[in-house]
């Protein structure tokens, strides 16, 4: 696995630029940084993040109010599964993540829960070993914005989401307003990179988030994307200026 100092050497821009060598730098960075991921979501979200994945979970509630099956993809340490295993106790909720350190602390979660009805499996999101349209409700959390092509990761979500199914999104999406995209780019930036050296001692790691948000759609972008692969958006929310994003989408 790359040390933090190897993460502080790669040309990002270039890794954000080549689809092949993407994987291998945000796989090995994220398996550093998932003893404190929950900790840094919070911090940079200034406590919105649970707020804003409260959005999805009460529009599923809304929308499919007893799931049979539930998959959260990319899921880091099991946050949204888990509060969905809660909602939805009659449910199957199965979480992936290709770190395995993440799924290592999700695992140890779910035992400090007691939950029987959920699972944890490191897999690519793009490749699951879920069954054609054998998925209710697939939830995405940051998810999308860090695999190498969105296309890929929505053809999965399109294979596994049954017709009528819901896909559910948040993620940061990068401003269109050019004034704004400095701004809120320039602050993750420079925030991230502090936070990124205090911690690890690599800038990189954090300031990966500001990179891979320039590198990414806008949230027309991701509507098309969408739209691309059968799925019908219903419901949106978008906060900070078009900074980050919530999404319901139906598989038609």
């Amino acid at each position: 696995m790359l040390s933090p100092q190897d993460l502080s050497r790669v040309d990002m821009k270039a890794v954000l630029r080549d689809a092949a060598r993407k994987q291998g730098f945000v796989t090995p960075m994220f398996e550093h940084i998932a003893p404190r991921y929950d900790a840094f979501t919070r911090l940079f979200s200034f406590g919105m993040d649970a707020r804003w994945k409260g959005t999805m979970l009460g529009w599923l509630a809304a929308q499919h109010p007893a799931p049979a099956r539930i998959l959260d993809v990319a899921c880091g340490t099991g946050d949204l599964a888990l509060v969905a295993a809660r909602r939805f106790p009659n449910a199957m909720v199965t979480g992936v993540d290709a770190a395995e350190r993440m799924i290592e602390l999700a695992r140890c979660r779910t035992s400090a829960a007691r939950s029987t009805s959920v699972q944890f499996l490191v897999q690519d999101l793009t490749r699951t070993s879920c069954a054609s349209a054998s998925i209710d409700a697939m939830l995405a959390g940051y998810a999308f914005r860090n695999i190498p092509r969105l296309d890929d990761g929505l053809a999965e979500a399109a294979r596994v989401v049954r017709p009528g199914g819901w896909l559910y999104t948040l993620d940061f999406y990068r401003p269109t307003a050019a004034w704004w995209r400095a701004t809120f780019l320039g602050w993750l930036r420079a925030s991230g990179s502090a936070v990124g050296w205090w911690w690890h001692r690599a800038p990189v790691i954090y300031a990966y988030i500001a990179d891979s948000i320039d590198a990414w759609v806008d949230v027309d972008g991701f509507e098309a994307a969408l739209a691309r692969h059968g799925f019908s958006v219903e419901q949106r929310r978008i906060v900070l200026l078009g900074g980050v994003a919530m999404h319901a989408a139906r598989r038609q």
